[in-house]
């Protein structure tokens, strides 16, 4: 394995990331990183907890100057939780080099943005509504930018901001770095990054079998009238350090939190008809381990890379083995044991069937 040395970052980045105890790049940081410092476009595909900010944050810092007064880095990212994520990856660099760096997501005070914006800002971390938001209030431009990352490209489609996107590419300048981060590389993603570009490099990193050798997983047979006697009953047996409990729609989320709660458990809900604020107290108070179990639709959990959740519970069935594989990679990072309960009652029988297939392996039953 390469050390960080040889894929060309300076001294100083190195003796930040030393500091962080993060002694070796991660494949995909292998792979990126020497494209990323030479300018050149990038589409890569690689799972989240694999390391791909750090795969676009450290490029980025190493390219960039604190002498020019300008906005020369751009990540663009579907969620307010994912933008909290990098910003927080970013100030542990500030050591390494003084960049000034500003996250724009609605749901936090535009008012204090604007405050910030009067300084000098070289990074800024946003998601798409509220950075349109402040490049037509004219707060924002993007004329000087170097490098623009779209992250978690999959999800920015999916979540419907597509023309955003579009919108926010055309105030840049043609000379820009573009790089495309992405879970899954659909024909979408790829339309929209070769568009983009100028002869990108494609790279793919394949974690999913690896992911699925640390997690022990288990179907649990029942109704849904028994469903949630059934997680109470697992809930009891393991009683995990840390879990997260994923539901299909905000109020199935809802509902069982409610559920819970007067049950003694002790759950919070995450899901993005939450205020903001609410949401990152939520997050912080799972991280310290506050919560023993956040309860959570996918989307509000898409890219969360906690450490130390033992147990992901699907409450209710994923809608495709992506899907599966994205929820349970929750659990059994860092060589950790990892351990994981589906839920599936008849009507299930035919996706489970399908993930089964998609996955190649069959699940063990387990019949309370």
């Amino acid at each position: 394995m390469m050390k960080f040395n040889e894929l060309g970052l300076s001294n100083n980045l190195i003796t930040a990331l030393n500091n962080q105890r993060i002694n070796k790049p991660t494949p995909i940081q292998e792979q990126s990183i020497p494209y990323l410092i030479q300018g050149k476009d990038v589409i890569a595909q690689a799972k989240t907890g694999t390391g791909k900010t750090l795969a676009f944050l450290l490029p980025m810092f190493e390219n960039m100057s604190s002498n020019i007064d300008e906005i020369q880095g751009l990540i663009v990212t579907p969620t307010r939780e994912l933008a909290i994520q990098i910003t927080q990856e970013a100030e542990k660099l500030k050591e390494f080099k003084d960049i000034n760096i500003l996250a724009a997501y609605g749901g936090k005070d535009i008012g204090s943005q604007l405050k910030k914006l009067k300084k000098n800002i070289h990074l800024i971390i946003a998601t798409p509504g509220r950075l349109l938001d402040h490049i037509k209030r004219n707060t924002i431009n993007l004329k000087h930018l170097k490098t623009l990352v779209l992250d978690e490209a999959d999800q920015l489609l999916l979540m419907g901001f597509k023309n955003e996107i579009h919108e926010i590419i055309s105030y840049t300048p043609k000379s820009r770095q573009t790089l495309c981060f992405s879970a899954t590389m659909n024909s979408e993603v790829k339309k929209l990054a070769y568009k983009n570009m100028q002869d990108p490099k494609l790279i793919t990193i394949e974690e999913e079998e690896k992911t699925l050798d640390n997690i022990k997983q288990f179907v649990i047979e029942t109704t849904d009238r028994e469903k949630q006697s059934s997680l109470c009953k697992v809930l009891d047996k393991e009683n995990p350090f840390m879990a997260i409990i994923f539901c299909r729609t905000k109020r199935r989320v809802d509902d069982l939190e409610e559920a819970l709660y007067k049950k003694g458990y002790n759950c919070k809900k995450l899901h993005g008809s939450m205020a903001q604020a609410k949401r990152e107290r939520v997050m912080k108070s799972f991280r310290k381990l506050d919560i023993q179990y956040l309860i959570a639709t996918d989307v509000a959990a898409r890219g969360l890379d906690i450490t130390g959740v033992t147990h992901v519970f699907n409450y209710d069935i994923p809608e495709n083995a992506e899907s599966y594989i994205h929820r349970i990679g929750r659990t059994g990072r860092a060589g950790e044991k990892g351990y994981t309960f589906l839920f599936a009652a008849d009507k299930d029988m035919h996706t489970l069937d399908q993930i089964e297939k998609d996955i190649r392996m069959n699940i063990p039953r387990i019949h309370l």
